[in-house]
């Protein structure tokens, strides 16, 4: 199924079909737009001239940061997620032969398995792994057993909590309601 989470049919394309790409993008999503995020990978290859684990693992680290730097940026902390993009390409490159994919197809696993291999990438801590599983299962076509429970409360149907449920501008707008509220009552608690 495509997606449709940057707004731009070239980036959406790319995390479509690449899983490295939607991995990084998801790696990208704090402190900018979810669009800004996921449109990220598509600038990362069009920069270094393609998206393979590999080859981005072993990029030098200050050229590496030039390309997020460059107009526009990849993301408005250069540095640090530059860093985080290249340690998350290095696991993937050596604990995954450099596919993205074998982290939730290599021996079948149950989503549990998926949301613990996701935990041990650097950069995904509990939540991110659960909104990640909650994408591959509700948008990418992962079928693995009990991955809506590993994913709760993101992998629950109908849903608009995060960008496992962004399948069009409307879907956009009512995850933004969502995470708006959330963050109002966060405030009131405070």
């Amino acid at each position: 199924m495509p997606l449709h989470i940057t707004g731009d049919p070239a980036a959406d394309e790319l995390l479509s079909t690449d899983p490295l790409a939607l991995i990084i993008g998801m790696l990208l999503d704090q402190q900018i737009t979810m669009e800004a995020a996921f449109a990220g990978p598509a600038k990362i290859r069009d920069r270094v001239g393609a998206l393979e684990a590999p080859a981005i693992a072993s990029y030098d680290p200050e050229a590496f940061v030039e390309v997020f730097r460059q107009t526009p940026s990849v993301h408005r902390f250069p540095g640090s997620m530059a860093a985080r993009v290249q340690s998350l390409c290095t696991a993937i490159t050596d604990e995954w032969d450099g596919d993205a994919a074998a982290i939730w197809t290599r021996g079948e696993p149950d989503g549990p398995e998926v949301l613990r291999r996701l935990k041990a990438l650097p950069g995904f801590g509990d939540q991110k792994a659960k909104i990640f599983l909650a994408l591959l299962g509700k948008q990418y076509g992962y079928a693995g057993g009990g991955w809506r429970a590993a994913s709760a409360p993101y992998g629950d149907e109908d849903s608009h909590r995060s960008v496992a449920d962004i399948t069009s501008a409307e879907s956009l707008a009512k995850v933004r309601e969502f995470k708006k509220a959330m963050k109002a009552a966060a405030k009131q608690k405070d």
